[in-house]
């Protein structure tokens, strides 16, 4: 009896160990991409932007986002972070845009100004992770996009 629910627990480890290595060879990882950076205002103590954001779906199925986390560094300032809770489909196979509202102080940002106004350019980058809900499961997973915003052009590079 001891042997018979031994081979069963073995079988049954087997078997959840095959389910998660086969759901980690289903799901591919989506491309998340900076695609541009608006000022949408700006106040006494800060602003706001507008950063939009491109998210790839590679696999053969629909991921529904559950959440997105970001923090946003202006030069190697971080200036901005916070969570987005409002639920985004990606479609199989196809790019979503998705726009991260940010407001901003003057405070987190003078470094990075200066610079601005001195060379007319200044890096960025944004990093976070997204959750997502798919046919095998919720998976977090993280993304990182860089970028170059001129003063000379008002595009990101």
């Amino acid at each position: 009896m001891r042997m018979k629910r031994f081979l069963i627990g073995v079988v049954a480890l087997v078997a959840i160990g095959g389910c998660s290595f086969l759901g980690r060879q289903l799901f591919k990882q989506p491309v998340v991409t900076l695609r541009d950076v608006r000022l949408v205002g700006l106040g006494v103590f800060g602003g706001n932007l507008d950063v939009v954001v491109s998210v790839y779906n590679p696999n053969d199925y629909q991921l529904d986002a559950t959440q997105l986390r970001y923090q946003l560094f202006v030069d190697t300032v971080a200036v901005a972070d916070g969570t987005l809770t409002d639920r985004q489909a990606f479609r199989s196979g196809d790019s979503t845009i998705v726009h991260i509202p940010v407001q901003f102080s003057y405070n987190g940002v003078n470094a990075a100004g200066r610079e601005l106004m001195q060379t007319g350019a200044v890096d960025y980058q944004i990093v976070g992770d997204v959750t997502v809900g798919s046919p095998i499961g919720t998976r977090t997973f993280p993304f990182t996009s860089r970028g170059r915003f001129s003063t000379l052009n008002s595009k990101l590079r």
